[in-house]
């Protein structure tokens, strides 16, 4: 009898020991959402008008990041270098222009670069990509790879939809732009009535909830990394009438730049477009309006997908991260889109769901980068990751949000500014950025195109720059330090991937 007892309790001790393996050998899928071009008007980060529902659910579910910066605020650099774990000039790739001859891809410079997917897929699980994540250029190229990383996926689909045949349609105050049927960069829009899975993103959503469906672990027996990449708010912005509708346009405020803004920005940092400094306040409502309704569009197909990982039962083991490439400018110094290093073009909307994490409903308040995505997920997901990566595991601030990981964030961008006299054509200027959580300091060429800096605690707008303001100059020498160690950080070559 005593011999059966201690049988038992041996089998019963087995048991536990090999329910605890399988435990640790289950690996949490990734849902890895993009979506292009959106900034931080939304409901989660205090918006007032804007409706935006799903995205506000992931954060109060998960970790939402306040100040997270993208490494380069245009799509192209932006991505390369998240995806990569690296910065812009590591990866070769410092241009918006990848999907014209004038920029290369990064495996051009960096052949050996194993991406964040690619690493998954290289570690046991189906690597799957739904729409943009690498770069496309919107709207020309939707429905194709565009500057995709075969490598990186065990599987590709590219949704076209109703929004690329209604482009005949399409509003713009750029005669130019109308006159050449292209919008990729130019302020236009598109209210139709139509039904959201007729339009790219609702077709995005829709592969990605089957995509979720077929390759369940259950049934696969591999965890999944999804890479669900939405193209709106990017321009044209074209919804669904009935998002139009959320957005009168006696209820729209657009911003207004005071009068006196610019007389302290140095030239080089003022990235205007081709007629958006006479943009009237009626156009600007229209354009504020086509622009929120397509954040209100997407954030609906968004739930769609986080609705399907419900539905099949994975919310509690598939780790949701949400993300924009950079931010977006809506009037902020006159200023509109993107390519600016001011926070509205350089900050962007950052969640991330880990469903252990001890701090989920909280707030990171400290500076972020996009850069700091890699590290972070191969940890939560416990794979060993390469040790060239840039960025920092931000799991720290996902159990206590009150440790900050970083103390600044860096953007650096090559200026595509050519002066009123085109006193800047045919030169090569970078512009290098260091955000901390009070201050941002700004340089153009060293320094020798000017430079700036501003205090958010007071002036949040970046209003006033207080580069040559003599009492403030340790506090500026402090962050040129600051900034001198980012850019070497970030221009350190990195051999082994050549």
């Amino acid at each position: 009898m005593q011999f059966i007892q201690f049988l038992l309790v041996g089998i019963f001790m087995l048991a536990i020991c090999f329910s605890s393996i399988a435990k640790e050998a289950i690996k949490p899928n990734i849902l890895f959402i993009t979506v292009d071009d959106m900034n931080n008007d939304l409901g989660a980060y205090g918006h007032p008008l804007v409706i935006s529902p799903n995205i506000d659910s992931i954060a109060k579910k998960g970790v939402l990041f306040n100040k997270a910066y993208s490494q380069s605020p245009m799509c192209t650099p932006s991505r390369a270098s998240f995806m990569t774990g690296l910065y812009p000039d590591q990866t070769g790739v410092i241009a918006h222009a990848s999907h014209t001859r004038l920029t290369s891809n990064f495996r051009d410079h960096i052949p050996n670069v194993v991406t964040l997917p690619q690493l998954f897929k290289e570690q046991g699980y189906f690597s799957a990509r739904v729409g943009k994540i690498y770069h496309q250029g919107v709207p020309n190229q939707i429905g194709t790879d565009g500057a995709d990383d075969a490598i990186s996926w065990d599987k590709v689909i590219n949704p076209i939809g109703l929004d690329k045949f209604v482009e005949d349609k399409i509003q713009a105050f750029n005669p130019d732009a109308l006159a050449r049927q292209s919008f990729g960069g130019v302020l236009s829009f598109l209210s139709i009535k139509s039904e959201d899975e007729e339009h790219t993103d609702g077709k995005v959503a829709s592969a990605a909830i089957d995509l979720i469906s077929k390759h369940h672990p259950n049934k696969t027996g591999k965890p999944f990394f999804l890479g669900v990449g939405f193209y709106r708010p990017h321009t044209p912005f074209v919804a669904p009438k009935k998002y139009f509708d959320l957005y009168p346009l006696d209820k729209i405020t657009p911003y207004i730049a005071p009068k006196n803004d610019r007389n302290d920005i140095p030239k080089i940092a003022l990235t205007d477009r081709p007629y958006q400094k006479t943009l009237t306040l009626q156009q600007r409502k229209k354009i504020i309006q086509g622009y929120y309704a397509a954040i209100s569009y997407v954030d609906a197909q968004i739930g769609r997908v986080i609705d399907a990982l419900e539905q099949q039962g994975l919310s509690d083991n598939t780790i949701v991260v949400f993300l924009s490439d950079h931010g977006y400018e809506l009037g902020q110094h006159d200023l509109w889109q993107k390519g600016s290093l001011f926070e509205g073009s350089a900050r962007t909307p950052l969640i991330i769901y880990a469903p252990n994490a001890q701090d989920n409903g909280g707030t990171v308040e400290t500076p972020v980068e996009l850069v700091d995505l890699y590290p972070t997920l191969t940890k939560l997901a416990k794979l060993n990751a390469p040790q060239y990566l840039q960025g920092l595991d931000l799991t720290p601030s996902l159990d206590d949000v009150s440790i900050s990981v970083r103390n600044s964030a860096y953007s650096a961008i090559l200026s595509r500014v050519k002066g009123e006299n085109r006193e800047f054509s045919y030169k090569k200027i970078r512009g290098h950025s260091i955000r901390t959580t009070r201050y941002r300091y700004t340089e153009w060429g060293n320094g020798l195109f000017g430079a700036e800096l501003y205090d958010h605690e007071n002036d949040p707008e970046e209003l006033n720059n207080l580069a040559d303001k003599v009492p403030l100059e340790g506090i500026r020498i402090n962050l040129k330090w600051k900034l001198d160690d980012a850019v070497k950080k970030a221009q350190t070559r990195i051999k082994e991937l050549e």
